[in-house]
């Protein structure tokens, strides 16, 4: 699934046969969903999900929704490790205004922030800058922006989509996270 849809978690069985019983099904579901919130990359959680149990088996003596509860668990965990997960962050579409003679500081401090220059416009005497960022860099941009525009720049920002942070960032962060 898309880490940037809608859905952020989808659980089906194609289990025929009964294989294994149908009320030991929701349980093997819900262990893969507390295990994708419990996250395998530093303990953030695993965004885009989509499993599907197809076979399985089960003993009537030794076999609980606890135990599936676990095998689900168990089996997200085992999968997620083969798929080589990389950590998302989000990243924010920022929108900065200022006048002209502003701009070069602006778009320095943008590019400083690891942030990709969309477009910029002419707007009123002054100019719009479009950009993307993400928003770990976005923190403390207010009074930056403040400071390099003479209190003369504003800025908007929203949510636009998760991307993969880059491998040294990633592994900053997971560091970071274990200690």
């Amino acid at each position: 699934m898309d880490p940037n849809g809608e859905e952020t978690f989808k659980f089906e069985s194609s289990v025929v046969g009964g294989a294994i019983p149908k009320e030991y099904i929701p349980a093997v579901g819900e262990g893969i969903e507390e295990a994708a919130q419990a996250g395998i990359l530093g303990g953030f959680p695993v965004l885009g999900v989509h499993a599907n149990v197809y076979d399985g088996s089960y003993h009537e003596v030794d076999s609980s929704e606890m135990a599936f509860h676990i095998a689900g668990s168990m089996a997200f965990k085992e999968a997620m490790q083969k798929a080589s997960p990389v950590l998302l962050e989000p990243i924010m579409k920022v929108e900065v205004t200022m006048p002209e003679e502003y701009m070069g500081d602006v778009i320095g401090d943008i590019n400083s922030r690891r942030g990709r220059i969309e477009g910029m416009d002419d707007i009123g005497g002054g100019k719009l800058v479009k950009a993307y960022v993400p928003l770990a860099e976005m923190f403390g941009y207010s009074t930056d922006l403040r400071s390099k525009t003479q209190g003369r720049g504003n800025y908007s920002m929203f949510f636009e989509k998760y991307e993969p942070v880059p491998k040294n960032v990633q592994e900053k962060v997971l560091a970071d996270k274990s200690k």
